[in-house]
């Protein structure tokens, strides 16, 4: 049980952060192909998202390990 439980909340606390790439970069494709003058400023807004989205999925895989140590 207690190996399910770890299952399903590391499953839950990546699949937000994978979510919000998907939906990220499907909008900086979007706006790219709009508007390919802006291609580094909206670069640099994803990779920015990325990066915090990124921290969050690290965060929460560090909680539910030592919740679980």
């Amino acid at each position: 049980m207690r190996n399910l439980t770890i299952s399903l909340l590391m499953l839950l606390s990546t699949l937000g952060p994978a979510a919000v790439i998907a939906v990220v970069g499907y909008g900086a494709v979007k706006a790219m192909a709009r508007n390919p003058t802006a291609s580094p400023k909206i670069l640099l807004v994803m990779i920015t998202a990325f990066i915090f989205s990124e921290a969050i999925a690290i965060l929460a895989l560090l909680t539910v390990y030592n919740l679980f140590k």
